[in-house]
């Protein structure tokens, strides 16, 4: 059998994986593993590994030399399959069984995981924990790819080589590089074909880099949402898009009409999710000129109204993400019009994406200059929604000591940063042909938090010995279920710490050490303070107005605990400069996500029970850190209204941070600007230059 014809095999397999039976079909038949049947015992276990578990596992196939490599399935008592419940059961079941692939599922099987057990290799052989998450019914073809990678073909092998055989399998720095590489394949075969409007920003190539980037960010934010089920699969349904759109022709190689990307995604990213739930509709014929909180292009549905029902439960997302970038800037009788989205209905004003760019069959094109490759002159391509289609995601950030074998926040990030490099003239070539490594590896990320948090830390927690402290604050730090051992009183410490604590990275890029930062503020808040009381208290605390207070307390209320602790943590502690603004945009995308996750969804609340994204313009901004300071030759005694007007400005700051309205957004803009003019003019007062003022 071939490699493609067992893929097929396992994903037929998978697309009806809803009992016992068909796992053991799965194993016995397609991987060539050997029968067993033997339950497992659990009665030694403590109570807190048995409680998770509906039924005694059972050890239901095996392979290799005297069948010593098993494999494992556990029924859990509850709905949702989650990490916690699992790995107290691994823990146990690892001491009989190091050899082994450990299926789990939910009581009622429609939720599976099939997880490996790799030890890192330091000197303390950390377990790692690896799944590949399946569920019938969703994207299973990475899932397919790399469970097929499982066959027995050699039933003499050791346990030992097998379980090298799965480790590799479930490698999720494959999946991250493979997934680069179509993406990549796919900006260049685009950037060959689209054509953005007059003032979207081009390269010296003439061509739409910057605006295809901001696609592709755009468009992979809507898939980790999607996946949190707030947008509709029937968007990207090849089918049902043939059938309610006019002249939708994927399989045109030279369409120009770019009906998917006009109808679907501009109504979509502008008229949707930067758009009030109950302030959606269509355009008025020759009314509402450049208004891009309406949809467009009703001409393009053959059904109108059904339309309307595809876009009417997406929730409004603000954040900036979605903003039109097309602007009016006319005064009086001469108008001037800034188009760089191009959501318009006129010819001349919106953009060429072609259909075939987004579906339709694979074909070879020839990549070889953009890459500086000459061999590759027939890469393989297809469409951007096929790609995304073959692919898992996950919404549940991968921590370092435990993953699952698909596409989470991080490793897109990992891509974007790929992206850039490829489109930063200054490492263009080498990041071309280094394919897809271009990026911060998360072991340096994790080093380089760590060592700045430690360092920050200890300068906080003055009078405590210096070798003890070093040592509980990397245990502290360490991704592990040990308690930290700090007592109530330096507990309190630590938490002011952290809420008083501000980084900046000067170079931001696509958001690597800014996000990594966040992720292990949040890990320590969830060991200091578990229940999030003590961070929700002193955070309420700092509220003024009573309604903006009970706002907070529903916050974390209706929320995960990670929101509430990511929210606040970006408001007060995270900042980043880029001098490239599409790397900005890319790294508010990475925090919109990490936030957007953490939501809990309720179809009965408000926009579902969803908050708007606050607004990250001034936490993150594009600029060149290079230039330097000029300070005055003598300073004098401040200008104590320097003082009160910055207080001011970070007064506007906090209102725009979490403001939704274009219009009062545009007003803390201008508020924003008129104090930084005031204050500069008073800095020059005060004898510094006018280019630092």
């Amino acid at each position: 059998m071939s490699t493609t014809e067992r893929q097929e095999a396992v994903l037929h397999i998978l697309q009806n994986l809803r009992d016992l039976a068909t796992l053991k079909k799965l194993f016995w038949e397609e991987l060539n593993y050997d029968r067993a049947n033997r339950t497992l015992s659990t009665r030694q276990w403590p109570e807190s590994a048995r409680q998770p578990l509906a039924e005694t596992p059972i050890l239901f196939a095996s392979g290799g030399e005297d069948n010593a490599f098993h494999v494992v399935y556990c029924q859990l008592e509850s709905d949702l399959l989650l990490r916690g419940h699992e790995r107290p059961v691994v823990n146990h079941l690892t001491q009989e069984h190091p050899y082994a692939l450990f299926i789990f599922s939910n009581k009622d099987r429609t939720q599976w995981h099939f997880l490996n057990v790799k030890y890192d290799e330091d000197a303390e052989k950390r377990r790692l924990y690896r799944r590949i998450a399946v569920r019938p019914g969703t994207g299973l073809r990475t899932a397919a790819e790399r469970l097929s990678l499982l066959d027995l073909v050699d039933g003499k092998l050791s346990p030992l080589a097998i379980q090298s055989a799965h480790d590799a399998a479930f490698d999720v720095e494959k999946v991250s590089k493979d997934f680069y590489h179509e993406i990549a394949n796919w900006y260049f075969w685009a950037l060959k074909h689209v054509v953005f409007p007059k003032d979207a920003p081009k390269e010296q190539d003439g061509r739409d880099h910057i605006s295809v980037i901001r696609l592709i960010t755009r468009l992979i934010f809507c898939w980790f949402i999607r996946e949190k089920g707030l947008i509709p699969d029937v968007l990207f349904d090849e089918v049902k898009l043939a059938k309610m759109l006019d002249g939708f022709a994927p399989e045109k190689k030279r369409n120009k009409d770019s009906v998917f990307y006009r109808a679907i995604l501009q109504n979509l990213f502008f008229a949707t999710l930067n758009t009030e739930m109950d302030q959606r509709g269509w355009r008025r014929t020759d009314q509402n000129f450049m208004v891009h909180s309406l949809y467009r292009h009703k001409e393009c549905f053959r059904d109108p109204q059904t339309a309307l029902a595809w876009f009417k439960d997406i929730p409004f997302l603000n954040g900036g993400l979605f903003e039109c970038l097309d602007r009016d800037f006319g005064e009086g009788t001469q108008p001037r019009y800034l188009r760089v989205d191009g959501f318009s209905d006129r010819d001349d004003s919106y953009p060429i994406v072609p259909d075939f760019l987004f579906f339709g069959s694979e074909q070879d094109v020839d990549l070889s200059e953009d890459y500086g490759d000459k061999k590759l002159k027939g890469v393989r391509v297809r469409g951007l929604i096929d790609t995304l289609n073959r692919y898992k995601f996950t919404i549940e950030e991968n921590t370092p000591l435990d993953q699952e074998v698909a596409l989470d926040p991080e490793l897109c990030g990992k891509v974007f940063e790929n992206l850039l490099a490829a489109y930063n003239p200054e490492t263009g070539t080498t990041a071309r042909k280094a394919t897809g490594s271009f990026y911060t590896p998360r072991e340096i990320v994790d080093y380089m938090v760590d060592e700045s948090l430690i360092a920050y830390l200890k300068g906080k927690l003055t009078g405590k010995a210096t070798k003890d402290l070093d040592k509980a604050l990397r245990a502290l730090l360490a991704h592990n279920d040990e308690p930290h051992g700090f007592n109530e009183q330096t507990i309190g410490e630590l938490i002011e710490a952290i809420d008083s604590l501000k980084a900046l990275d000067p170079a931001v890029g696509s958001g690597a050490f800014p996000m990594g930062l966040l992720h292990k503020l949040v890990h320590i808040l969830g060991k200091l303070d578990p229940g999030n009381e003590r961070w929700k208290t002193k955070q309420i605390a700092k509220l003024d107005d009573v309604a903006m207070r009970e706002d907070a307390k529903r916050l974390f209320r209706e929320n995960y605990d990670d929101y509430g602790r990511k929210l606040y943590l970006i408001e007060n502690c995270i900042y980043g400069v880029d001098i490239q603004p599409i790397a900005v945009q890319i790294a508010k995308m990475r925090f919109f996500i990490s936030l957007i996750v953490d939501q809990k969804v309720n179809p009965k609340a408000s926009n579902r029970g969803v908050r708007a994204l606050p607004n990250l313009e001034t936490k993150f901004v594009a600029a060149n850190t290079l230039i330097g300071i000029e300070r005055p030759t003598q300073m004098l005694l401040r200008d104590p209204d320097i003082d009160k007007k910055e207080a001011e400005l970070r007064k506007v700051r906090e209102k725009h941070f979490t403001t939704r309205t274009l219009r009062s957004k545009a007003k803390c803009r201008e508020d924003d600007k008129r104090l930084r003019a005031e204050i500069a003019e008073l800095l020059k007062s005060d004898g510094w230059d006018n280019t630092t003022a």
